[in-house]
């Protein structure tokens, strides 16, 4: 029988203190959130392309019966 520690996160205060000295960069900030947006954009349209080529299929299945 092997006995684990249960693992636990660093304290956010421990993570957040690397960042703490930095400068906030708006122009990068900017390009980031804008490039999420777009991923996201991208993946809601893949989704719906998706879901709209299923319910196609569902109707076309169906009247063949």
């Amino acid at each position: 029988m092997i006995l684990r520690e249960e693992w636990t996160p660093p304290p956010v205060a421990e993570v957040l203190a690397v960042y703490a000295g930095r400068s906030k960069d708006t122009a990068t900030a900017m390009r980031g959130a804008a490039r999420v947006r777009d991923s996201l954009d991208r993946a809601r349209l893949a989704a719906n392309q998706r879901r709209t080529a299923q319910n196609a299929a569902k109707r076309s299945t169906q009247r063949s019966a």
